[in-house]
């Protein structure tokens, strides 16, 4: 019982003085500089981010109307056919009916390609922007001297919000 009785005091002992240097260290701690990016707004609001999507607009628009051109053209062929299948003859309408099976298949190969395509080039472009970035965050780290920057966050006041910051330095490269 004694002996039960001296462990519970040494426990107790032991946890004050957890507690206590805790307490230091938190208050040492309390002097971490914290900063906070948002992504998001940069691949929006960076004028870095605007000239890459107006250069991806620019390179697939011509492959993007194409496709959509295509799709109109076999809807207008469809639509044609179901009207005419009543009237033309039974060889006609299957051969007009593989045709059309084959412009679409050609159609949605285009589709898929341009997806790859602007899906990669997108992840080149946001690689790009990132890595830019990247680099503007760590010269800010260094001029504020902030001890961590953090990308998401469920919330950041503006106080330790650096997208702001970060923009205007993308912006001015």
């Amino acid at each position: 019982m004694k002996l039960l009785k001296m462990i519970q005091q040494f426990t107790l002992c032991i946890a004050m003085l957890l507690l206590c240097f805790s307490n230091a260290v938190f208050a040492q701690e309390s002097s971490i500089k914290i900063g906070f990016v948002n992504l998001e707004r940069i691949l929006i609001e960076s004028k870095m981010a605007k000239e890459a999507q107006a250069k991806m607009q620019n390179d697939f628009g011509a492959r993007e109307k194409d496709v959509r051109d295509g799709v109109a053209k076999i809807k207008a062929e469809a639509a044609q056919l179901d009207k005419d299948a009543a009237v033309i003859p039974e060889a006609d309408r299957i051969r007009r009916q593989r045709e059309l099976a084959e412009h679409d298949r050609e159609i949605q190969r285009k589709q898929r390609e341009l997806i790859e395509d602007t899906q990669r080039r997108g992840a080149e472009e946001k690689s790009k922007i990132f890595e830019k970035t990247n680099q503007v965050i760590k010269a800010i780290v260094e001029q504020k001297k902030l001890d961590i920057v953090v990308q998401e966050a469920v919330f950041a006041g503006p106080r330790v919000d650096i997208t702001n910051e970060v923009i205007a330095a993308l912006n001015s490269k």
